[in-house]
């Protein structure tokens, strides 16, 4: 037999993780990794946090898993927790980020058939864009390397331009729903939206009857340094996806609605096996103290600050550096056309033990855990700086 046990859809490196620590994975041969990838913007505690561990070890002897035919008291709390700090009226957990853009799209389209117009089905996306890996959530992306072999695609969908706000407006017509959009994209490059263009989009909505949802899977959670990367614009969405570090490594996500977005949402409508499980929620609310407790938005500003500030010093000494970009510690390196972003990925993870990630525009993602501290900056930009030597003087 030909075909791996695991099926072959990942490109796997060699880094083999047994063990995390804090700010570090440990391989199986012992090796140490900085971890500033946190498995994609997911582990916002990083490893092993005492009180999250605490928490699924507790709630594990205690109730797993029962059925959503049931009352659900910890989905319940916990769902009221996120009303009470969002723009949100009412919640559905998924477990990960994809389910909760399929029940984002779902709840937007039930909602202009609630309302008697169910022709309004055309969700507007945009270029670059990464919403999953869901039939539906590929039907809202331009990329090939997403969409090739599985047409045909769900119809439905117009990709535009990002931060392109004629273009957006262009696209709207009888037909459409409402867009769909990354407050910064994460996949297709580290690249915020612009004031005007997520200003624009919310104005088209509301001069058309459109329906704003924000996938902020990646960026959201404490990521850009405030609890949404949405509150940084003075807007708020009608829909939003949530997931990656809600669960700071436990698969979770969430719909967030507002009572008039979600008015089509009855019984019956969309459902989940798994979703909101006690465990689930009780991991949830453990990492959501951690979040909205005193001074952890506060430090995710500050260590991001301090972080992107070296990032930036490094540009006039490595010729391979055009500029940083993002939000928080949510941040991007952009490398110049003579290098490779992928490349230089795997140089820093399997020569100087720094992960990192690799994006859209030939830009590397910084994803450190939330809870760095000043020494794991040092560590990273000593890291990358020495990384980025010796890749140059390999490539010269």
């Amino acid at each position: 037999m030909s075909i791996t046990p695991l099926m072959p859809v990942y490109p796997r490196c060699d880094v083999r993780p047994v063990r995390g620590e804090g700010c570090y994975l440990i391989g199986e041969r012992g090796e140490r990794y900085l971890d500033f990838a946190s498995g994609i913007a997911v582990n916002l505690l990083g490893h092993g946090h005492p009180r999250l561990v605490k928490a699924i070890a507790d709630q594990a002897a205690t109730l797993m898993h029962t059925s959503n035919l049931y009352g659900m008291p910890l989905g319940e709390k916990f769902a009221q927790r996120l009303v009470d700090t969002t723009f949100a009226d009412t919640v559905f957990f998924t477990n990960s980020g994809a389910e909760a853009v399929e029940c984002a799209i779902k709840t937007a389209r039930r909602y202009h058939y609630a309302n008697g117009q169910a022709h309004r089905h055309k969700i507007i996306s945009f270029d670059n864009a990464f919403h999953g890996r869901t039939l539906g959530t590929i039907s809202a992306t331009s990329q090939p390397k997403m969409r090739d072999g599985f047409e045909p695609l769900l119809p439905g969908f117009t990709v535009v331009p990002f931060n392109d706000l004629e273009a957006a407006t262009a696209a709207v017509d009888d037909n459409s729903a409402g867009f769909l959009v990354e407050t910064v994209q994460g996949e297709g490059g580290v690249t915020p939206a612009t004031q005007a263009f997520l200003s624009g989009l919310r104005k088209l909505c509301d001069d058309h009857g459109l329906l704003l949802i924000l996938d902020e899977v990646q960026c959201g959670y404490a990521r850009t340094g405030t609890f949404f990367a949405h509150e940084q614009y003075g807007l708020t969405p009608d829909i939003m996806a949530v997931a990656k570090g809600i669960g700071a490594g436990f698969p979770l996500g969430a719909c967030l609605a507002t009572e008039e977005a979600a008015k089509g949402m009855v019984f019956g409508t969309h459902g989940s096996t798994y979703g909101g499980n006690p465990l689930a929620m009780a991991v949830g609310m453990t990492v959501l103290d951690e979040v909205l407790g005193e001074g952890f938005l506060d430090h995710v500003k500050s260590i991001g600050a301090r972080l992107r500030s070296a990032l930036e010093q490094l540009i006039p000494n490595h010729d391979m550096f055009e500029d940083v970009r993002g939000l928080g510690l949510m941040l991007g390196v952009k490398m110049k056309s003579d290098y490779d972003a992928r490349a230089f990925v795997a140089h820093l993870r399997d020569n100087h033990g720094l992960l990192t990630v690799s994006a859209g525009q030939n830009v590397v993602r910084i994803l450190p855990p939330l809870v760095i501290e000043e020494s794991h900056v040092a560590e990273c930009v000593e890291r990358l700086s020495a990384g980025a030597r010796s890749f140059a003087e390999a490539a010269a």
